[in-house]
């Protein structure tokens, strides 16, 4: 679902990402750490085509990005749900406005935009907020309804950038077993997070780690690794392994 080989960007003499090749499947799950000005949203926002690819490639549910035409990206979105980390919502709109409108514009039913919204809001917990305007809700909600509406089109590929940032400990759990749920459907999932106590609660889901735009550790062959390097996050965590610098 995923294909990015030696992708690099750069932002004036900024280079935000450098080299950087990694492969998921169909119904893969992986934590996207790293520090802040890492690289991890630059690689988001390329991936669902908001920043081009100046090097390297990048496929996404079987759109190469580096050919892809303005006209196509439309297309592209329609397998794409993002979570961006401003949550990018419309305040004057309400909640379940915000979640209907990418349905709205395939132009799906009333019946099944009606269905597919209070199902999705129900699972985040927004049932009582739907007819509010999103300027009169709190930040964590508004981020809800953000998740809410990347998820409603049972999108191949989830991109969340920082989904959990504004939420307590409890909705957090609640909201990454909705996109493990997700998973177990098909989605390949790329979740950027500072939060290791999070991670500690899936062991078992790959994780990539970035610094300086580059990837100095990750725990799955897609990576394209050759050898183990203790994890620093504790002794339950799997080995993560250092990529080949040729992204082989």
């Amino acid at each position: 679902m995923i294909q990015v080989r030696h992708l690099s960007h750069s932002f004036g003499r900024h280079q935000a990402l450098r080299d950087v090749s990694f492969s998921l499947g169909k119904g893969e799950f992986v934590f996207l750490s790293g520090p802040s000005g890492a690289g991890k949203t630059t690689l988001l926002r390329i991936l669902h085509a908001a920043l081009p690819v100046q090097r390297g490639e990048a496929i996404v549910a079987d759109f190469n990005l580096g050919r892809l035409p303005s006209a196509s990206v439309p297309l592209l979105r329609r397998q794409v749900g993002v979570v961006f980390q401003d949550f990018k919502i419309l305040p004057l709109r309400t909640v379940e406005e915000n979640v209907a409108l990418p349905l709205e514009l395939r132009g799906l039913s009333d019946a099944h935009i009606e269905r597919r919204v209070r199902a999705v809001c129900m699972a985040l917990g927004l049932e009582d907020r739907v007819k509010l305007k999103c300027r009169d809700i709190s930040g964590g909600e508004q981020q809800r309804v953000a998740i809410a509406r990347a998820l409603v089109t049972n999108p191949k590929v989830l991109l969340a950038d920082e989904p959990t940032g504004n939420l307590d400990p409890a909705l957090s759990l609640r909201l990454m077993e909705l996109f493990k749920q997700f998973q177990t459907y098909g989605a390949t999932v790329l979740f950027a997070t500072h939060s290791r106590e999070l991670m500690g609660h899936y062991p078992e889901a790959y994780v990539m780690h970035l610094e300086d735009g580059r990837i100095t550790a990750a725990n799955w062959p897609g990576a394209g690794v050759v050898r183990a390097l203790q994890a620093s996050a504790g002794a339950q965590r799997e080995n993560f392994v250092r990529p080949d610098p040729g992204g082989r």
